[in-house]
């Protein structure tokens, strides 16, 4: 067996360490949950209650102690990451019956679509409704019925609120259930195109409205690589998905008989393949490294944080940085190249990665998953045959090189993400979306207090220069930290015009970080008197994604005046529900969480 990397092996050591005494009353919780049986501790009651509405067949088998799937679902038919989950509770709940089994949706979760909600007031939101996605997913599964749970989520904030939820349950087998991908459409490099004519005004909203469109099609998540499908990455190299089962196109035979696999295996699994078990700290590494090979998401470095702490297990952003020196970036996919997810499938997506990352001791194979222990599982693809699901191994050699590489031949040297450090605090880059000749900036600040501000300067022609966009009091506490997508496409036109130009704020850009270096998830953040909050305009600030360094060249910034707060408007489209969450939130360092004092 390859020995683990030194690096990666030191990493696990100290979040191990780091973690004993949070991990330890953790597995204690959930040992005691495990200890106090299921459904014989509830009265006749309780009992009539939960079986009231099954089918005949399905009391019978729920009187005689059958084992029961408890199903999470975020299945909306607005979303089109979500629609295809309208089939998936007949489908479990048939695999279940013939098996002499039961399954019940034991609850819904929502499902926001940050696509939806860019540059509007449900962004602000967006990254709380990841609590909330996990308390619902707390509330689903405490009616205590259930011998195994599968959690039916895809997008953005689902994936990691149905895990930190599920996390409360950890005593319970529990498998992710993905939906796939939707088929390719216009292609993203063309879709970025057009964002840039109609920015410049050269073509108009209906034209642009075209061009969106044929890029979301159909059911299915968007197909670049964002959190998305980041999420998907990420619940494979956990081993919490059926192996190679993220990235298979919905309403297809394979993606059924996938789902039908899951809900089989869901009932196989037991005591040594709780989720207790699988959410280690050697998975939550493994998925950060997936996330360095891959070049995934900036929101994980928010998601994996708070994760992690709902099973006891402390990461912090020098873990994430620390394992980026040791990963090589062998993934380019949208926004960090042409091809989508789709391609990166076909040319030999996770299973490749897997194996090349194993074969390299960047892993760490000592893992329980939900097919067992170690990852070799992970290493295969699935066919179908005779309408079953086999497993084959992932062809040894990449099918396109210009979409997925070999170790010995990566895209970089480095993962994809990085870990600012200066006298303006700490922040996360997506470096490898940004071209290196862009990766050090050194210019004067405009300060902002929203994007709208900065597009409209932009569209009035004022800002053809050099510069680095602050935009401030976007953090967790302020405004719910939202997206600042919108900004990608301005900074890019600015930036292919030959200006120096880059972007520092307490907000998040997205997990489709653009080719602008930007310095997103700054802590402290603005409202708490951070450092960001002191700059003023014409202050130097030099990003230097390469160093990992982010500073203001002001001698005297700690010793200004904090910026006074421009109120955010949190009235209306639902905003003001959530006062209790900015005002509870943490620092973006630790995951942006509400849960966890």
């Amino acid at each position: 067996m390859t020995r683990l990397n030194e690096t990666v092996a030191a990493v696990l050591k100290r979040i191990e360490e780091r973690s004993r005494d949070t991990r330890a009353a953790y597995i204690e919780k959930c040992e005691a949950m495990a200890s106090r049986g299921k459904r014989s501790r509830h009265s006749c009651g309780n009992l009539a209650h939960a079986y009231a509405s099954a089918p005949a067949g399905d009391k019978l088998r729920l009187r005689l102690d059958g084992k029961n799937i408890g199903i999470v679902t975020a299945y909306n038919d607005m979303l089109s990451a979500h629609a295809p989950y309208e089939s998936y509770p007949s489908i479990i709940k048939d695999v279940a019956r013939k098996n002499g089994a039961t399954a019940q949706v034991a609850g819904g979760v929502p499902a926001m679509c940050d696509g939806v909600t860019q540059g509007v007031e449900g962004m602000e939101m967006s990254l709380f409704s990841r609590d909330v996605i996990a308390m619902a997913t707390g509330i689903a599964l405490s009616h205590d019925m259930f011998d195994a749970a599968l959690c039916l989520g895809i997008c953005d904030k689902i994936v990691p609120g149905l895990m930190i939820g599920a996390l409360s349950f950890g005593h319970l087998p529990t498998i992710f259930v993905p939906a796939g991908p939707m088929t390719s459409g216009l292609p993203n490099k063309e879709k970025a195109r057009v964002r840039e004519l109609y920015a410049q005004g050269q073509i108009d909203r209906e034209q642009l409205l075209e061009s969106e469109m044929a890029s979301y099609h159909s059911e299915g998540t968007c197909t670049f690589y964002g959190t998305a499908n980041s999420n998907q990455m990420l619940m494979e190299m956990m081993g919490m998905h059926m192996p190679g089962s993220a990235f298979i196109n919905p309403n297809t035979p394979l993606r059924e008989a996938l789902t039908r696999a899951t809900a089989l295996r869901a009932l196989e699994m037991g005591p040594e393949n709780r989720l207790m078990h699988v959410a280690s700290a050697g998975a939550f590494v493994n998925a950060i490294i997936g996330l360095h090979a891959t070049g995934g998401s900036t929101n994980h470095t928010l998601h994996l944080v708070a994760m992690a702490r709902a099973a006891g297990i402390l990461l912090d952003w020098q873990d994430f940085t620390d394992l980026s020196t040791v990963t090589p970036l062998l993934a380019r996919v949208y926004p960090n190249g042409p091809a989508d997810v789709n391609h990166f499938h076909a040319a030999g997506g996770l299973g490749f990665v897997t194996a090349q990352l194993l074969k390299h001791g960047l892993l760490v194979n000592d893992v329980v998953t939900a097919m067992g222990r170690g990852l070799e599982d992970y290493t295969c693809e699935p066919f179908l045959q005779d309408g079953e699901v086999v497993w084959k191994p992932t062809p040894e050699k990449s099918l396109n090189e210009d979409i997925v590489r070999p170790i010995e031949n990566p895209f970089a040297a480095q993962g994809g993400l990085k870990m600012l450090t200066g006298n303006l605090g700490q922040s996360v880059i997506k470096a490898s979306a940004v071209a290196p000749e862009h990766r050090i900036v050194e210019a004067p600040a405009i300060i902002f207090h929203d994007q709208e501000e900065l597009q409209a300067k932009f569209k009035a022609g004022e800002l053809n220069r050099d510069f680095v966009a602050v935009v401030r009091f976007q953090g967790p506490a302020a405004n719910g930290m939202p997206e600042l997508h919108r900004l990608s496409t301005p900074l890019g036109v600015l930036q292919d015009k030959g200006y120096k130009v880059a972007l520092v704020t307490d907000g998040r850009m997205s997990g489709a970080s653009g080719k602008t270096p930007a310095a997103i998830h700054l802590t402290p953040e603005s409202l708490h008197e951070g450092p960001i909050s002191r700059l003023r305009d014409g202050d130097i600030i030099r990003l230097d994604a390469e160093a990992g360094t982010l500073n203001a060249k002001v001698d005297d910034l700690m010793s200004r005046s904090p910026a006074v707060h421009q109120a955010n408007t949190h009235d209306g489209y639902g905003r003001e529900l959530f006062s209790i969450m900015r005002e509870k939130v943490g620092p973006a360092s630790d995951g942006a969480c509400t849960l966890f004092s």
